[in-house]
């Protein structure tokens, strides 16, 4: 069975099923799935896990990520971007040096509130579904690492700015919450992912190119979607006990480590292993190969 990532440059007005929907035809695999939803007006990296590497999505997901984008100041909209209702407008007489200041507070970690249109479920419905009922429900803060962020470019009222932040953070929401504190509004009016995790923009192919002729020169290998975790090697016969079940020795050289990439002497990678509860062995967590 083929197995692998495509690192996908994700076209704007599309969504990321959209985008999965399309890698099926292309490919004819049915075991297709996204590592990390993009908005419809987002472009740039789209990890896609075909086959036995769906089951690495949530890793890949958990990983870092990487975003440029462009601010509209002034304009308030309900989606806190570009495709919702405009919801306020407000005179812009900010300086650069305002934005930089405010940018700068959100370095490192934050609580942020999610958006109503978003996927985040709250008593197992989806807030976009309430929001887009006209619903609007108190939502609970969540705590998001920003990494990296800093203005790039300053046209007013727009400015461009790189972001890199943890899983899980919405740059919409930096945005909004942006424009709330330079008490005039704000929307994002583009936005690109440009890493995510080992997955770079600059090597994405283009959804638009890949064919049933080319996907296979582009499938790349699941332990990409590891690249975060440390890598132990194991010998062939250690390799069968654990695809078997079976626990291996753990060696002083080992990292000491909760979750680790298995590997054979040649650098395959077949599973993930944890140790055992003493530390004194490996067991097998998800064996692939």
């Amino acid at each position: 069975m083929t197995a692998g990532l495509l690192n996908i440059n994700k076209p704007q007005g599309i969504t990321s099923h959209d985008a999965v929907l399309a890698v099926r035809r292309i490919t004819g695999i049915r075991r297709v799935g996204h590592a990390g939803t993009l908005d419809p007006m987002a472009t740039g990296v789209l990890p896609i896990c075909l086959g036995r590497a769906t089951r690495l999505a949530k890793y890949l997901m958990a990983t870092d990520k990487s975003y440029q984008g462009t601010v509209r100041l002034g304009v308030e909209t309900d989606t806190y971007d570009a495709e919702g209702q405009v919801t306020r407008k407000a005179p812009v007489a900010i300086e650069k040096h305002q934005v930089i200041a405010v940018l700068d507070n959100y370095q490192g970690t934050i609580d942020q509130i999610p958006p109503m249109y978003s996927a985040v479920k709250q008593n197992g419905q989806p807030l976009y579904k309430l929001a887009r009922q006209g619903v609007t429900v108190p939502r609970k803060a969540r705590q998001v690492t920003i990494l990296q962020i800093e203005l790039t470019d300053w046209s007013p009222p727009e400015f461009s700015f790189m972001v890199t932040c943890s899983s899980g953070t919405y740059v919409r929401s930096i945005v909004h919450d942006l424009g709330q504190q330079l008490n005039c509004g704000a929307h994002l009016t583009r936005l690109q992912r440009t890493r995510s995790g080992a997955l770079f923009l600059e090597n994405a192919v283009p959804l638009l190119k890949l064919t049933p002729d080319n996907w296979r020169e582009h499938l790349l290998p699941m332990k990409l979607a590891l690249s975060e975790l440390a890598h132990v090697q194991f010998s062939t016969q250690e390799k069968k006990q654990l695809s078997q079940g079976q626990p291996v020795p753990r060696q002083p050289n080992h990292p000491r480590v909760e979750l680790a990439r298995a590997e054979t002497e040649e650098g395959g990678f077949f599973a993930l292993v944890k140790p055992s509860s003493g530390g004194a062995e490996w067991l097998p967590h998800k064996v692939f190969d």
